[in-house]
């Protein structure tokens, strides 16, 4: 009575809250308890009631830390140490929860991925949640992408005409011709070689009139038929000229009717593609070329449309030394000037400058002109297309947008690939599995490292040390275009076989001491197309023994690259075969204490020469090769039978000669190598 008394009288001292912990007083046991039976003095009370509800307050805090663990955020493909740290546990907390599973903790790793079932087995046994991952709101940014205007119809695209170079063009160029009439023409020159295929495609895909230029003596050509293929793929009208008329062994009706077989039917074989004849060199019937090419444009109502935001394409990019990155554009729709944000792949500009064919600065240029914009933040690639937006910001997040998409792009790439290594890997562990699936684990242990050791006891210096013929190169080229040509030329490369072809790095400008280190680091070389090096680069090449390679033409640049790959291959034997000679007979012949067999030969072919290798044929079987010990003719020793003479011969070894054998006399010597791959011209 007297403890409860007490605890009653000190009751109004507490909060609803301790109610709870009241009927725990109150409870039998707590009467029944020795400690109580004196009654503790009331002022004592509130101070063990607060110990008390300072303990409940750390055992609440400690079962909030406990509850916010116990969910785990998982994935598929989690491999065994990523699930430990989302766990915030180590590896072996891991292989401790898959005990007494169908899980081989023998090869498990800290790499090795988990199925999904084991990924959750663990969770479970580790009294946790699982919640499946998702894509984080950061990555879901909402498309702020830029795109084309609608065409405006009926106007169609601006006067741009395309015309397909030969001879040994190399660029693109673009050029504006007024005629008297008044009528402006942007002729855009592709070039005409067959390594140029890129920049013949952009030509087609930027044009109103494709102009096929085709040369009267050499008619069509590989090349040709591809630039057609350009033009009906871009669905671009075409116009022939056939240039070269004033060579005597031109034909240009020969060239009509080999481009009839491509789909091309010229108005005098009944189709209705314009043919004029025409000499580049003389300037003759240029005239009659650019009034055809006027006509068609008026039969196709070719109009411009100068307002609106513009559009453009780049046909061509470089980085000028005293203007930065540098692109030749030709404007499609509305009007460049300067001041515009413009947008290109995942670059941007703020046009400062804009230069007209001839370098001279210009305010503005309208549908169809081609022009050289400044003021890139960084190089984009020839090919991309040029659109306007409204300011410098809404061109950051077009370009940031672009960049997130294809870093998405290329992780998922790179997510697949992963999966499907790992597919791999899997069912060949599976594979292994089953073939031991009859013995115990230490046995299958034992086996598995009996098959693996070399793999096992090699280092990864190890591993990456190979054999194999190696050329590692740095491409730099003037313009984007020709190391887009380049590198579309190395793509066919097909002699990995013989040695290993990789670049290492490619860009546009001329060649840095950046470009020496790189190249000296992966022990390669420097090409160099219509790019310069300076004195002092040239000297850094020399000191560190870097392959420097400049060239102006790309075939001899090719050709150049052949001769280091073929440098590169060790010498081959090559065999020569100097004489013949059948066996009539065979005797022995006493040498010492020792017989020797002799044959007895007459030479049918070449001459015999006792200082080469010998070849022992019978039937369609060499049965030995090495050299003579003796050659003797009337009992002299000679060096040399020709052909119709009888001689003696006899071997360095013991050879069974036969009457009817062919003792073959050839001569080896080592020769370089060549590399087997034809760039194709």
């Amino acid at each position: 009575m007297n403890v409860m008394s007490s605890v009653m009288r000190g009751a109004h001292r507490l909060r609803c809250a301790d109610l709870p912990l009241l009927s725990n007083f109150l409870s039998p046991p707590f009467l029944r308890c020795p400690v109580w039976s004196s009654a503790p003095p009331l002022t004592h009370l509130p101070t063990r009631k607060f110990a008390v509800k300072q303990v409940r307050g750390q055992k609440k805090d400690q079962k909030k830390l406990k509850a916010a663990k116990q969910e785990v955020e998982i994935r598929q493909g989690m491999t065994a140490a990523a699930l430990a740290a989302a766990m915030n546990k180590d590896f072996d907390h891991v292989l401790e929860a898959l005990l007494n599973t169908a899980v081989d903790l023998d090869s498990l790793e800290p790499d090795s991925v988990l199925e999904e079932k084991w990924i959750k087995e663990v969770v479970t046994r580790s009294g946790m949640k699982f919640r499946w991952a998702k894509l984080s709101e950061s990555r879901e940014k909402p498309n702020k992408d830029v795109g084309r205007r609608p065409p405006a119809d009926p106007l169609r695209r601006s006067q741009i005409v395309s015309t397909e170079a030969g001879g040994i063009t190399q660029h693109i160029g673009a050029f504006l011709v007024q005629l008297p009439t008044g009528e402006k023409i942007t002729f855009l020159d592709t070039p005409g070689h067959a390594a140029f295929s890129s920049m013949r495609a952009r030509g087609a895909n930027a044009t109103d009139i494709v102009i096929l230029v085709v040369a009267a003596d050499d008619g069509v050509m590989t090349q040709t038929v591809e630039s057609i293929r350009h033009a009906k793929k871009a669905e671009v009208p075409i116009i022939v000229a056939v240039n070269k008329c004033d060579r005597p062994q031109a034909d240009p009706a020969r060239v009509k009717r080999e481009l009839l077989a491509h789909g091309v039917i010229c108005e005098e074989l009944g189709g209705d593609v314009q043919a004029v004849h025409v000499s580049a060199l003389k300037g003759e019937n240029l005239s009659a070329l650019t009034e055809a090419t006027v006509a068609l444009a008026e039969v196709l109502e070719l109009k411009a449309e100068p307002g609106g935001a513009v559009e453009g394409l780049i046909i061509e990019s470089r980085t000028d030394r005293g203007r930065g990155p540098v692109t030749t554009a030709i404007v499609q729709r509305g009007t460049l000037r300067r001041g515009c944000v413009l947008v290109a792949g995942r670059c941007w500009a703020k046009v400062r400058f804009l230069f007209d064919e001839n370098g001279c600065a210009v305010m503005e240029a309208g549908p169809g002109a081609a022009v050289e914009v400044v003021g890139w933040k960084e190089l984009p690639s020839a090919g991309e297309l040029i659109l306007e937006v409204e300011s410098e910001q809404r061109a950051r997040e077009v370009v940031e947008w672009r960049s997130h998409e294809e870093e998405r792009q290329k992780l998922q790439e790179e997510h697949s690939a992963i999966q499907l290594k790992q597919q791999r890997h899997l069912e060949e562990y599976q594979r292994q599995r089953d073939e031991l699936a009859h013995l115990s684990w230490r046995q299958r242990k034992a086996a598995l490292y009996r098959a693996n050791k070399t793999r096992f006891s090699m280092r990864p210096s190890e591993h990456a040390q190979s054999d194999e013929l190696r050329l590692p190169l740095v491409i730099k080229g003037d313009v984007d275009g020709s190391v887009e040509a380049v590198l579309n030329i190395l793509e066919g490369y097909d002699a990995q076989h013989q040695c290993q072809l990789e670049v290492v790095h490619f860009g546009v400008g001329d060649v840095s001491e950046n470009d020496v280190n790189m190249a000296e680091a992966f022990g390669g070389s420097i090409y160099g197309f219509n790019v310069k090096a300076s004195r002092s680069v040239q000297n850094l090449a020399a000191k560190k023994g870097v392959a420097l390679h400049l060239h102006t033409i790309i075939y001899k640049l090719m050709e150049q690259l052949r001769e280091e790959l073929s440098s590169k291959l060790p010498p081959c034997v090559s065999e020569t075969v100097i004489g013949e000679a059948s066996v009539l007979a065979t005797f022995d012949v006493s040498v010492g204490k020792k017989k020797v067999l002799v044959a007895g030969c007459r030479v049918q072919k070449g001459s015999l020469d006792r200082r080469l290798k010998f070849r022992l044929i019978r039937g369609r079987d060499a049965l030995w090769e090495g050299s003579l010990s003796t050659l003797k003719q009337h009992k002299d020793d000679v060096q040399t039978v020709k052909t119709g003479m009888e001689c003696g011969l006899s071997a360095d070894a013991v050879v069974d000669f036969r009457p009817g054998d062919v003792i073959v006399c050839y001569e080896e010597k080592e020769v370089m190598q060549v590399t087997s791959w034809d760039p194709g011209f």
